[in-house]
């Protein structure tokens, strides 16, 4: 439909996605993600600047809270729960990579885990659905890379 917007069609095709959608394939790459940014992110953990983003995140509070990796005692309110563990991942420069140049996991895994755990436990989702929500983090990331023109141009910058 000429009448359509992008933003449109791409909220369409994100909101259509479901875990049937997931091949095998699928489910195992996003497994093996999963385990590499998890280790990634709890090595940086021990990172300087992990630590003063944890440090500064601490004035923050809500009665929702999710878990600071590898500091079971430590719990954020859900966006900065998921701002210092995407800073943990990112801070040691191992995390996952594509072309052009993101480091997909890193950003998207840690709001995922931080979002499921502050859900209440009448709502609580499968590991299914925590590996479809992974999925479509990183497909919305890539749809947006795709469309950007800065992304293009980001080869041609370094």
């Amino acid at each position: 439909f000429p009448s359509q917007t992008v933003t449109g069609n791409f909220a369409k095709v994100i909101h259509g996605l479901n875990a049937n959608q997931l091949t095998d394939q699928v489910i195992q790459r996003s497994k093996r993600m999963i385990l590499d940014t998890l280790g990634v992110g709890l090595l940086g953990t021990s990172t300087e600047v992990c630590h003063k983003v944890s440090q500064y995140s601490k004035i923050y509070s809500s009665d929702l809270s999710s878990t600071i990796w590898g500091h079971l005692d430590f719990r954020l309110p859900p966006l900065y729960a998921a701002f210092v563990n995407g800073v943990a991942v990112h801070s040691m420069d191992f995390d996952d990579t594509w072309h052009p140049a993101t480091h997909p996991s890193g950003a998207v895994l840690p709001a995922v885990i931080a979002l499921s755990e502050a859900l209440p436990r009448k709502k609580k989702i499968s590991g299914l659905d925590l590996l479809l929500a992974f999925n479509v983090g990183i497909e919305v990331q890539g749809r947006l890379l795709h469309f950007s023109r800065e992304a293009r141009n980001i080869p041609r910058r370094y």
